[in-house]
């Protein structure tokens, strides 16, 4: 079931970027003023694709939760290293001062 799982999620992702792909042609056709109706209906069948490929994976209860603003808020989020870096000071020729 992992393998399914993974196989359906890849799919996901591949279908995500294919659907940027798409949205950018449209908006470069719009701005040209050309047609861009076989475009559009080509997005709106890749989003139910996408559609019936997120049901399968949750269906397989690989359902991802979203998080509320409190929950994110909460979330440790901080650089691991907190000590600044050191900075060679430097001559105006570019040199290191001593």
């Amino acid at each position: 079931m992992d393998n399914k799982l993974s196989e359906i999620r890849r799919k996901i992702r591949f279908l995500r970027s294919e659907m940027l792909r798409y949205e950018d042609t449209i908006r470069q056709q719009v701005n040209r003023d050309q047609d861009c109706s076989q475009s559009s209906q080509q997005l709106m069948a890749m989003r139910v694709v996408m559609l019936s490929l997120i049901a399968e994976r949750n269906r397989l209860g690989g359902e991802e939760q979203l998080l509320t603003i409190d929950q994110r808020l909460k979330l440790d989020c901080r650089a691991v290293n907190r000590t600044p870096p050191k900075v060679v000071q430097e001559t105006v020729q570019g040199r290191r001062a001593r």
